[in-house]
């Protein structure tokens, strides 16, 4: 469904993704770990088209249509193609209230009763934004703020959605509902996904497939629980 092919992000004069090929299957949990700097978020970042300095090809076959490199595209006609992102630090509105923030993820479409429908579907993946339709985004917790920038990803309805760290600050007991609905929308609603994390353990357990990135360069490819028996990323990233 995606394919990037000696991928390159330049930020000025440094090389932060140095060429990577890597592969999303249709309805398949891709996950790409690595620690701060390896070039995880500008990974996604590039191909949600927010980065300029980028070279190399992202290839993406929508369910009809043919592929189409994505690669110079504004970001606007990526999402229309099919594509959203819920970036990292989660990037609400806080002015707004939720209803408004998931209305907003839905900009580029126009019809309306199916915004309607999905907005209540978003809401029975998270009752609690339901509970809190009309409060400021600002004013939710770290946890219900997550869940809102997923919901409002969603709203656009992607056929491939790609979460940037969507763990990142939250206790662990929401970590495992974030994970669990994560798994919940690849399993029933066959969700593909692309996920960026850091806790990798977590990543690893739930992705079909795992990419190891270290300094902007892929060091490690496999399915994701082998790579979570490797000896070798036991040790860099699963404390032994």
């Amino acid at each position: 469904m995606l394919e990037l092919r000696d991928m390159q992000v330049w930020y000025g004069g440094i090389h932060a993704v140095q060429g990577i090929n890597l592969k999303v299957g249709r309805g398949q949990i891709v996950t790409l770990i690595g620690a701060n700097g390896a070039g995880k978020s500008s990974t996604v970042r590039a191909i949600a088209g927010l980065v300029k300095g980028l070279k190399g090809q992202i290839l993406y076959t929508p369910h009809s249509g043919p592929t189409v490199n994505l690669a110079g595209l504004p970001p606007e006609k990526i999402v229309a193609k099919g594509l959203a992102l819920s970036p990292e630090g989660r990037r609400i509105l806080p002015h707004l209230t939720v209803s408004e923030n998931l209305e907003l993820g839905a900009y580029s479409r126009k019809d309306k009763a199916a915004i309607a429908e999905d907005k209540e579907w978003v809401y029975s993946l998270f009752p609690r934004l339901k509970e809190r339709h009309w409060q400021k985004g600002g004013t939710l917790s770290g946890g219900e703020q997550q869940m809102l920038a997923l919901g409002r990803a969603l709203m656009s309805h992607p056929d491939l959605l790609m979460l940037d760290e969507p763990s990142l600050g939250l206790a662990p007991i929401l970590v495992q509902e974030i994970f669990e609905t994560i798994k919940r929308l690849n399993a029933e609603d066959g969700r593909t996904i692309l996920l960026i994390e850091q806790n990798a353990y977590a990543a690893l357990n739930i992705a079909h497939q795992a990419y190891i990135l270290e300094v902007g360069s892929i060091v490690l490819e496999g399915p994701g629980r082998e790579l979570r028996n490797n000896p070798k990323v036991r040790e860099a990233y699963l404390g032994g």
